[in-house]
């Protein structure tokens, strides 16, 4: 798995791609927490649109970036989420958890704010 970086409107775009399963966890981790915490209101969209699979470890490792965000008032969005991570997070009961939108313009314009 690798995962692009970006910045936008003071909004950290993470684009993972492959599976995020196994030692891929690890590198998700390495990758968003940092981020988190060095900002002091983090704004994370993250873009599945290239994750064909994601197993638990990596819905943790979600959950464990979105409870630092929370702490410092940030937030976390989410696009182009496929079936099989849609349903893991759905039937996780953890979908509230996360701002979902249906484009990349829309989650920037609204995460800015």
């Amino acid at each position: 798995m690798a995962t692009q970086s970006r910045q936008e409107n003071n909004v950290t775009i993470l684009e993972p791609s492959g599976r995020i399963v196994g030692p891929a966890v690890s590198e998700l981790r390495q990758t968003i927490l940092p981020d988190i915490e060095a900002a002091e209101t983090p704004r994370i969209l993250i873009n599945f649109e290239n994750v064909n699979m994601m197993d638990s470890a990596g819905l943790g490792a979600l959950m464990e970036a979105r409870a630092l965000a929370s702490r410092k008032e940030g937030r976390i969005g989410v696009i182009n989420v496929g079936k099989h991570i849609k349903n893991l997070i759905v039937l996780s009961r953890i979908v509230s958890l996360f701002e979902h939108y249906d484009s990349e313009e829309e989650a920037i314009s609204a995460l800015s704010t």
